[in-house]
C-alpha cells in the first residue's frame, strides 16, 4: 500500500468499460464525488462516454482506455497500462465495476501491491464453465460489494465468498433531485408535448433501456389486457442500436391493437420530470434484477411503482404498502395490478407514494451510498 500522507483520504482508480449511462456508471460518479469530499483522489478509467464531463465536475480524473473489450489479448493490454497508471498516479485502491474491466484490473492489482476491490452489479448468466470462470473475477475482492441482499446470497452460494468480506450497499438516488415539489410544470409541459402525453389518458411509464429481459413486451401485452382502454404507455429508454427489437415491439403493439397507445420516446435526460408525467411506473423485468434503480427513483417521486417479485425489487417494493409486486412474465397479472393502481382513489394513490418516497429516504439515498463506500474503503486500508 502505498503511504497517504498528504491527504486524509487515498487515491482510488475506479474502472469500468464506458461512461455512456446506466445505474454503473452513475454509482461511479456518485463514488468520484464522495472520495473528493472525503479528501482523497478520484481517478476513473474507461473508454469514455456522455458522462465524462459528470466525473469530471464532480471533482474526479477521467483515463480513457478501451476497457469495453472482452478481448484477451486487450485484457491483457489493459492491465499493463493500469499498473502503469497506479504507479504513476500513486494507486492505493482499484475498485473494479463490471467483469472485462476487472480481469485487467486485478492482474494489475497483483503486479503493483495495491488493494483490490469489487461491486457485484448483477445476477450474472452462467450458461457454462467458462462463462461462470470469467464472472468469478467480481467476487475476487478483498471487499466485494453487493448491491442487494439477493445478490449478497448469490455471491454466497455461487462463488463460496464468506459474509465477513461482504457489504451490502443498495443503489441510491438523491431525494433532493428526485422531489415532486422541485418539478416545475413547464418541465413537464415540454416533455409532454414531445412525447405526445395528452391529459385524460392515464399514463403508465416503463424506464429503461429497450432490451427483452427488460419487459418491454410484457408490458404492452399487458396493455392490451387491461380494462381501462384509455391508459397509455410511455416506453423511456434507447434501443441502443437494438433496432430490431425496437421493430419488434412496434409490431407487437399494431398486432394487439394498441400501437396507438404506446410511445417510444427514447433517452431523456430530464427524469425527474418524465416520471412526474406517469400514474404509474413499471418494472416488469423477466429476469431477476441485481436492483432496479429505476424503482426507488420513481418511489422518490411519489409514484405507484408495479415491480415484478425477484431480484432487488423484492427488497425495494413492500407490497400494498410502497407499490405492488406480480408474477415475472405474466401480462395478466400486471394488467389487473395496473387497472386496481389507476382505480384506486386518490387519497389512497397519495398514501401509497408518500409512503415509498419515505422508504427511499430512510435507506435508500446516494448520501448512504456515498458514506457506506467511504467506510468500506477505510475497512479494506485498516
Amino acid at each position: 500500500m502505498n503511504e497517504t500522507t498528504e491527504s486524509p483520504f487515498p487515491v482510488v482508480l475506479q474502472v469500468l468499460p464506458a461512461l455512456d449511462g446506466g445505474g454503473v456508471e452513475r454509482g461511479t460518479v456518485e463514488v468520484t464525488q464522495a472520495i473528493t469530499r472525503a479528501g482523497g483522489t478520484a481517478l476513473v478509467a474507461s473508454a469514455g462516454g456522455r458522462l465524462v464531463p459528470s466525473v469530471l465536475r464532480a471533482g474526479g480524473r477521467h483515463v480513457t482506455l478501451k476497457l469495453d473489450s472482452k478481448n484477451p489479448w486487450r485484457i491483457w493490454r489493459n492491465a499493463t497500462a493500469l499498473a502503469q497508471l497506479i504507479r504513476e498516479a500513486r494507486v492505493d485502491i482499484v475498485h473494479a465495476r463490471s467483469r472485462a474491466p476487472a480481469w485487467s484490473a486485478w492482474l494489475a492489482a497483483q503486479r503493483t501491491g495495491v488493494h483490490f476491490v469489487t461491486t457485484y452489479h448483477a445476477p450474472y448468466g452462467e450458461q457454462f464453465m467458462l462463462k461462470r470462470r470469467y464472472n468469478a473475477i467480481m467476487a475476487q475482492g478483498e471487499i466485494v460489494i453487493a448491491i442487494s441482499h439477493f445478490v449478497a446470497a448469490l455471491i454466497q452460494r455461487r462463488h463460496g465468498v464468506p459474509a465477513s468480506r461482504i457489504r451490502v450497499i443498495p443503489r441510491g438516488v438523491d431525494p433532493a433531485m428526485f422531489d415532486p415539489a422541485r418539478v416545475a410544470t413547464d418541465r413537464m409541459a415540454r416533455l409532454a408535448k414531445a412525447w405526445r402525453v395528452e391529459d385524460g389518458h392515464p399514463t403508465i411509464m416503463l424506464p429503461g433501456r429497450l432490451t427483452r429481459w427488460k419487459g418491454q413486451t410484457v408490458l404492452i401485452e399487458a396493455l392490451a389486457q387491461m380494462t381501462n382502454r384509455a391508459a397509455h404507455v410511455v416506453l423511456v429508454g434507447s434501443d441502443q442500436g437494438r433496432a430490431k427489437f425496437s421493430a419488434e415491439l412496434s409490431a407487437l403493439a399494431t398486432r394487439l391493437g394498441v400501437a396507438e397507445r404506446v410511445r417510444m420516446v427514447g433517452h431523456c435526460e430530464d427524469m425527474p420530470a418524465a416520471l412526474m408525467l406517469s400514474d404509474v411506473v413499471v418494472n416488469p423485468s423477466i429476469e431477476p434484477e441485481g436492483f432496479g434503480r429505476v424503482v426507488i427513483e420513481a418511489q422518490s417521486m411519489a409514484r405507484i411503482t408495479i415491480g415484478t417479485d425477484h431480484g432487488g425489487a423484492a427488497e425495494t417494493i413492500e407490497h400494498g404498502v410502497t407499490g405492488m409486486r406480480v408474477k415475472p412474465g405474466d401480462a395478466a397479472a400486471l394488467a389487473a395490478a395496473l387497472d386496481a393502481a389507476l382505480a384506486m382513489p386518490h387519497a389512497a394513490r397519495a398514501a401509497m407514494g408518500a409512503a415509498a418516497r419515505a422508504s427511499v429516504q430512510a435507506r435508500y439515498t446516494t448520501a448512504a451510498l456515498q458514506d457506506a463506500t467511504i467506510e468500506a474503503y477505510r475497512a479494506v486500508l485498516g
